[in-house]
């Protein structure tokens, strides 16, 4: 047996590889153990890598801190890609509020450490420490250890204290503590999940912006003899008009197309401008002409083409080219209406209308191919990574700060991660990947993220813990998590009347804490933690990385 405590105990790599696989899967498996209802998910792997680094499972500290950092980079990436195409617009709608009430949570986390700086008697770089801890930020960690750095050099006799161990006891709690947070919330208010799911779905997407058919006969005299491209223009109404059955003739319209009296159109547009159009043009009628006898063909054309993307769809002229109508487009799942200004993204499923040998040439045009849907994007991917950690390493400087400031591992890479699923296509770089692909990205980074700070916690955690500081520290740590996420949870939601999947995007972004956001996205099955999240997180990681130097270099 002595190979196999040699594999047991013996830092290898095989001996690294192995307790990796023991505390990622007893972690996950663990997680989905539900108790009153509320299960930790993937967070467990944390604290299964605690009792791991206890029992003296030891890892090289260059390979923990490697996978760290790479396990959280893929998480950030991912989400980054993920929430990129609606991150602008988001901000649009309600960004400026998310970014105000992250500012008080982040406010109040330093006012309430302040306080235990000099009502709890902690030395202010210990109370740094368990901030850090406390809204699980490891830059702001990184940021206090530089500027303690900064202050020994005017001081050399100074002693640069262990505040890595006020971060590891506050930690847990702070990891916990956000979700507690949530699950208070949630429970307060009597929060349906089903509701909230519903009515962020209706506000981010309307019904009564969604496309809809219908069948109009004309009927209106002024509209005789006129091009389909005046009236278009008459009306102000976004609409597509797919086909035209005159004389039972059916065919495919074109912007030239004369209208006659008693012509039926196979009308597309917004189901709020139905009432509208129908003023404008006619009475609906029960007679389907997509369902009548024709030549034309009704396909899904899926764009996979690089030549195409980025382009506007107006500047293909494929109407006038081919002799078909492109009536709707589905991205990301939702469906809205074509038009001429529409920029082409990978992936997106046009509903192309026109004779089949047509339809045939357009799908050409655009690739239609799956087979290119499947293929992962690595080139591009690790190119935004690499982008990604060059701008986070970039020093800024601030006035009255003597030494700069940076973004970090996690802060670089998510606003290149942004940039690049928004404009990546205008340098080549098309970092589309599947739902499956994304996922599986996010969820291997940050499984080694949790299993790497767990081990590396593990060692001095419990000794640390059981001693009186340590529950003084932890005690803090808790205050300083829990009262700041709680308060403005509560005025986010009463006040604000802020959706609750919203309001866990918010608290998660706050506290940059990567397991939070997978917590609230295993309870919402949709984006919209991930993109509340995104829209915050840069200014909250300036913030906890400019207050974390700024407690040391004002209150040492």
């Amino acid at each position: 047996m002595d190979w196999f405590l040699e594999l047991l105990w013996k830092d290898t790599i095989a001996h690294t590889i192995l307790v990796y696989s023991f505390v990622i899967a007893v972690g996950v498996a663990l997680g989905k153990f539900k108790v009153f209802g509320v299960s930790l998910g993937i967070t467990f792997v944390l604290f299964v890598g605690i009792l791991a680094g206890h029992l003296g499972f030891a890892i090289n500290h260059e390979i923990l801190d490697f996978s760290k950092d790479f396990g959280l980079i893929l998480f950030i990436f991912s989400i980054g890609l993920q929430v990129g195409p609606g991150f602008f617009s988001s901000f649009k709608k309600g960004g400026l509020t998310f970014n105000l009430l992250a500012v008080g949570i982040v406010a109040l986390g330093i006012l309430m450490t302040i306080g235990v700086h000099f009502w709890g008697k902690v030395p202010i770089s210990m109370a740094v420490g368990i901030m850090s801890g406390a809204v699980t930020n490891t830059p702001g960690l990184g940021a206090a250890q530089e500027a303690l750095k900064q202050v020994q050099s005017l001081h050399p006799a100074m002693e640069i204290p262990q505040i890595g161990l006020g971060y590891a006891v506050a930690y847990p709690f702070g990891v916990l503590g956000i979700i507690f947070s949530m699950v208070l919330v949630r429970f307060l208010f009597k929060v349906s999940l089903s509701d909230e799911l519903e009515a962020i779905t209706k506000s981010q997407h309307s019904e009564e912006t969604l496309p809809v058919r219908v069948n109009l006969k004309v009927k209106n005299p002024q509209l005789y003899g006129k091009k389909i491209k005046d009236i278009i223009s008459t009306v102000n109404a976004a609409m597509v008009i797919s086909r035209i059955s005159h004389n039972d003739e059916i065919s495919v319209t074109s912007s030239d197309t004369i209208l006659q009296e008693g012509d039926i159109l196979l009308v597309i547009a917004p189901k709020n401008d139905i009432e509208k159009i129908k003023m404008l043009i006619g009475d609906e009628t029960d007679q389907d002409i997509e369902k009548l006898p024709s030549k034309l063909i009704s396909r899904i054309v899926i764009v996979t083409k690089e030549e195409v993307i980025g382009k506007k769809l107006g500047s293909l002229k494929i109407r006038s080219t081919y002799g078909i109508n492109i009536t709707r487009i589905t991205r990301a799942g939702i469906e809205f209406l074509a038009n001429h200004g529409i920029d082409l993204q990978l992936g997106d499923k046009l509903t192309v209308v026109g004779a089949e040998e047509a339809v045939n040439k357009v799908a050409e045009l655009l690739g239609n191919s799956m087979k290119r849907l499947d293929q992962p994007n690595i080139v591009p991917i690790f190119i935004g990574i690499l982008v990604g950690v060059i701008f986070g390493s970039i020093p800024f400087a601030v006035p009255g700060i003597p030494m700069p400031l940076k973004l970090g591992l996690a802060g670089g890479p998510l606003i290149v991660a942004i940039l690049l699923s928004k404009y990546g296509y205008k340098f080549k770089l098309i970092s589309y990947t599947t739902h499956s692909a994304n996922l599986m990205l996010r969820e291997v980074g940050i499984v080694l993220f949790l299993a790497s700070v767990g081990i590396s916690a593990g060692g001095n955690f419990v000794k640390t813990v059981v001693s009186e500081e340590g529950i003084i520290w932890m005690a803090y740590g808790a205050l300083i998590t829990f009262v700041p996420l709680i308060i403005i949870g509560l005025i986010a939601r009463v006040f604000l009347k802020h959706n609750y999947f919203e309001i866990c995007g918010l608290l998660a972004g706050s506290t940059t804490d990567p397991p939070a956001l997978a917590y609230a996205n295993s309870i919402a099955n949709n984006d919209a933690p991930s993109v509340t999240y995104a829209t915050i997180y840069p200014l909250v990681m300036f913030l906890r990385v400019i207050g974390a130097q700024l407690l040391i270099l004002i209150f040492s």
